[in-house]
């Protein structure tokens, strides 16, 4: 599958343009924004789980960074809030575990370099807001 694969040209999707597939685990949804491959892809996608749902144990063959939008993401290694970032580098796993409260993230997978193996989780909803040189912009430092 190929879904707005070519970064050289502006794409966007809006929610009344939303189409939510079911993922291989219940009550996990997912929202492609843009995908090269199948069920193993390099991707960009909205992931909406359910109230009290999860998603199998999974290994990061490219890696996989999150940023929790509402609810929240929980694993084995903790619980984040929205607003929380998580990069897992190749090689890591998990096995999603979500509560009562639901969860909705952005998550890009198969996106790293082999080189890049710092994990993290930052609680961003914590983070200052920082000025931008243009003005009206402001915004938060997730990873460099």
């Amino acid at each position: 599958m190929r879904l707005n694969a070519d970064f050289s040209h502006f794409a966007s999707v809006t929610p009344d343009q939303y189409r939510w597939v079911d993922s291989p685990s219940a009550g996990v949804e997912r929202m492609m924004l843009d995908r090269i491959g199948d069920e193993v892809a390099r991707a960009t996608s909205l992931v909406r789980y359910a109230p009290n749902s999860q998603f199998n144990r999974h290994t990061h063959g490219g890696g996989e960074e999150i940023l929790v939008l509402e609810g929240v993401f929980a694993d084995e290694h903790g619980r984040y809030p929205a607003g929380s970032y998580l990069r897992n580098p190749i090689g890591t796993g998990h096995t999603p575990q979500i509560g009562e409260e639901g969860a909705l993230i952005l998550v890009k997978l198969h996106q790293f370099d082999e080189n890049d193996i710092l994990q993290l989780a930052v609680p961003a909803h914590r983070l200052p807001w920082q000025p931008d040189r243009r003005p009206g912009i402001t915004y938060k430092m997730l990873h460099t």
